[in-house]
């Protein structure tokens, strides 16, 4: 078994490689590739990385989903937000309310159970940020949309939580066989904001105490990794938001230690075959056979969420006066989901359970839609926008 994981590891990261290369040829963001590749490595095509192997590797996803929650944080400086105000918190309620309601309403309106289009609507809020920044990185982008897409990408994560929370409750004061305290339902995703919110300051707080005693560039490394990694495991135990808990270390980091560029530079220097290897399995464990069960409604969710994000960012742009090129294009940046989304299947299919099924069905088939268009939607969009540097760089 542990051969079995070695090879299998060098053969992710060789196609990955390979793959990566192709999608940079064809004019298409890596991580893209990354996913391709791990749809012909996985059950799906070739089956040299069965599902029972994709499982084995979820401890990879998790140290990745980490540092890219800790990456996003980074970008929190509050001088940033002392030039821009509130538009990136009006902005990501904005995107993440206009998914829900457009997903939530149309699909009642097209006849299907008003607890499933609830249920739905609230996972619509949800974005992944993984694809997006892998594709800032490989192209450099600089620029106010990549800054606000950062800030908003950070901050959604709380809004989708929240909405969530009022979303469950809802569906529970219309089952007339569950018994609930509304006020318990609500709290619950405060609570759980609060808790990640607590950890993050705690472990960031500590992060820095330990820099003072540790100077060489190899341990902060092994520092930064440590507490990257105790942070989210905190947050897993004491039952808050994995990714909320990280992206806190890195925003209350940012802005109380003075070197954080360097620990950014740090972070960038071991994080891409952390990265790659999760794209990878991210598109192993998908299966193409899943596709036809996902159905009118499935198709419905995909068009619907994307229309909802772009419609509520152009809204938020427009609430909060900016560019022309942020209310434009920011949309289309905002398509992946993956991670909490894919945690709330679990609560979602407790909530309805006659719809479990169609729900993680659902869910799974357009989370890896999201992942193949999505990158190239953030590419074409900050190309558009002038904020990508096309780097020519094997």
């Amino acid at each position: 078994m542990e051969n079995r994981i070695i090879v299998e590891t060098a053969l992710m990261l060789l196609t990955g490689l390979l793959f990566g290369r192709l999608a940079k040829f064809l004019k298409f963001p890596n991580v893209t590739g990354y996913l391709i590749a791990g749809l012909v490595l996985g059950p799906s095509l070739l089956n040299l990385i069965p599902s029972s192997m994709v499982d084995g590797f979820g401890v990879i996803s998790d140290i990745a989903l980490a540092f890219i929650a800790f990456s996003i944080g980074c970008e929190f400086n509050l001088n940033y937000y002392r030039k821009v105000g509130i538009a990136p918190i009006i902005i990501a309620i904005s995107e993440a309310m206009g998914a829900v309601i457009i997903v939530t309403i149309v699909l009642i309106i097209c006849g299907f159970d008003v607890k499933l289009s609830i249920m739905l609507g609230a996972i619509a809020a949800a974005t992944a940020p993984a694809q997006t920044i892998m594709v800032i990185n490989q192209y450099k982008a600089k620029g106010p949309l990549t800054s606000l897409l950062l800030s908003v990408v950070a901050i959604d994560d709380a809004v989708a939580l929240i909405g969530f929370g009022f979303a469950t409750t809802i569906v529970k004061m219309m089952s007339s066989n569950l018994n609930t305290n509304i006020l318990i339902s609500i709290l619950s995703p405060v609570a759980e904001i609060m808790i990640s919110f607590i950890i993050g300051l705690v472990t960031s707080l500590f992060m820095k105490l330990i820099f003072r005693w540790f100077k060489k560039t190899s341990n902060r490394e092994c520092i930064i990794i440590a507490v990257v990694l105790l942070t989210y495991w905190m947050a897993e135990y004491f039952h808050g938001s994995a990714l909320l808990a990280c992206m806190t270390l890195g925003a209350v980091l940012v802005n109380i230690y003075a070197e954080t560029d360097g620990v950014v530079k740090i972070v960038d220097h071991f994080t891409p075959a952390i990265f790659m290897i999760f794209f990878v399995i991210s598109g192993a464990g998908f299966e193409i056979a899943a596709l036809p069960a996902i159905g009118m409604i499935g198709i419905l969710y995909v068009v619907l969420r994307v229309a909802g994000k772009v419609f509520g960012a152009w809204l938020g742009g427009k609430l909060t006066k900016q560019e022309d090129k942020i209310c434009k294009y920011l949309g289309p940046t905002l398509m992946p989901q993956a991670g909490v989304a894919l945690g709330l299947i679990v609560v979602a299919s407790k909530m309805v359970p006659d719809y479990a099924a169609q729900i993680r069905v659902i869910i799974l088939c357009s989370t890896f839609i999201y992942s193949i268009i999505g990158p190239i939607a953030a590419k074409f969009a900050l190309e558009k926008s002038g904020e990508i540097v096309i780097n020519k760089t094997v």
